[in-house]
């Protein structure tokens, strides 16, 4: 079985960046930089027979080249804060080209994402934190910008859990086109 994911990876720059926003925060299990990148469409656990699907499916899809811009930060939870994470600003190319997975992974069998596509980069994933250290974070990652990042591809991700957290590993990569 494997633990997959469709996303977008970041240069070793924009890692960094998005790294100096991992401040101090009570109750924050901060994500290991080397696996920041922009889920597009989470799949779970499938065995290599629907992954070929998959990797098969995703090679036919064709979708522009854009340009990825990361702004703000934000909390997702509401009172039971769950996350901290930096926003994507919405752009058309990356709505189309998430609806284009969407519809090919549907037409291989996986079930459709429940969620609405929220693009956002995952900085922490957070236990009881308090109220200030939230506060701060929100201000002080309020003016964040990066990029514009272009965008040229996507990839298919693995997910393997450790003690110490997830390591991830690139499947296959697809080309947008110009």
């Amino acid at each position: 079985m494997l633990r997959l994911f469709v996303g977008i990876a970041f240069p070793p720059e924009l890692k960094l960046r998005l790294s100096l926003l991992q401040n101090s925060v009570a109750g924050a299990k901060w994500v290991d930089p080397g696996n920041f990148h922009l889920t597009l469409r989470f799949i779970g656990e499938v065995d290599e027979g629907v992954a070929a699907d998959v990797d098969e499916a995703l090679q036919w899809l064709k979708a522009r080249r854009f340009a990825l811009e990361l702004a703000g930060t934000g909390v997702f939870g509401g009172d039971k804060p769950r996350q901290l994470w930096v926003g994507v600003k919405r752009d058309p190319a990356l709505v189309a080209l998430q609806g284009k997975i969407e519809q090919a992974l549907l037409r291989v069998g996986l079930p459709p994402e429940p969620r609405k596509f929220a693009p956002h980069v995952t900085l922490a994933r957070l236990r009881e934190p308090r109220r200030d250290d939230l506060r701060r974070f929100l201000a002080d990652g309020a003016q964040f910008h990066a990029g514009p990042l272009p965008v040229e591809r996507f990839s298919l991700i693995a997910s393997y859990p450790t003690k110490a957290g997830s390591v991830y590993e690139d499947q296959a990569d697809y080309l947008l086109v110009g």
